[in-house]
């Protein structure tokens, strides 16, 4: 039996000073870094957004539009984005105080140019899986702790992807150490977790008071 924390995109690109910011993404961390350090988990996940430069939801890559504007990718509705999160730029690396060091697993996304993928867990067309599932599964996860950056975005897919993929996971979403854009799009974001299953909760309630069974594991990367 596994508790698996998930920590999704707390990347400089969605924290301020970054190419996408997310209002007061910064203000994650250090909740997170109390989760990581005190929450007992018996394996640590943090997804990452790996895009190539050309990667075919940003607007640069569309003649004529602007960024937040709706265009299409692949035949498919698509937000047009800032260039973000770009493969080896310091937008796409890890905020440095995020304690990196206690991940066990890195699973990036994002990689194809032809589809947008917010999800930890499989492209938004829903055909190509990253593999996290199966990772999860090998750890014998039993329940999912989920948090980051967006919450009405990658967060809230990555959640019920988790639900849906999972079979028999208790999958938690974590709202103090998540951060989103909109306000009336988290409340949606909380509302569509919450009919697919998934607990939403506070940091707090989710920190046991000692912690002394959890073995430190080798950190491992999925480029």
């Amino acid at each position: 039996m596994t508790k698996v924390l998930l920590i999704v995109d707390v990347q400089n690109g969605f924290c301020p000073g970054g190419n996408l910011p997310v209002p007061e993404g910064d203000k994650t961390v250090p909740v997170i870094n109390r989760l990581i350090e005190g929450g007992g988990y018996g394996y640590i996940v943090a997804s990452q957004d790996w895009h190539p430069a050309d990667h075919g939801s940003f607007a640069s890559q569309h003649a004529g539009k602007n960024v937040f504007e709706m265009g299409e990718l692949s035949g498919k509705p698509q937000m047009m984005w800032p260039d973000h999160c770009v493969q080896g730029t310091q937008d796409a690396e890890f905020r440095p105080d995020l304690k990196m060091d206690k991940v066990d697993f890195i699973q990036q996304k994002g990689q194809n140019r032809a589809v947008d993928s917010y999800s930890a867990f499989r492209d938004n067309d829903q055909t190509a899986v990253t593999g996290l599932a199966e990772q999860l599964k090998k750890q014998g996860v039993t329940e999912l702790h989920v948090c980051g950056l967006a919450t009405e975005f990658c967060v809230k897919f990555s959640a019920l992807d988790a639900a849906a993929m999972l079979a028999g996971v208790k999958v938690v979403f974590v709202e103090d150490a998540s951060r989103g854009i909109s306000p009336e799009a988290v409340a949606e974001a909380k509302r569509d977790m919450a009919a697919a299953g998934i607990r939403i909760a506070q940091s707090a309630e989710l920190l046991p008071a000692q912690n002394n069974n959890v073995k430190p594991k080798a950190r491992k990367f999925n480029r």
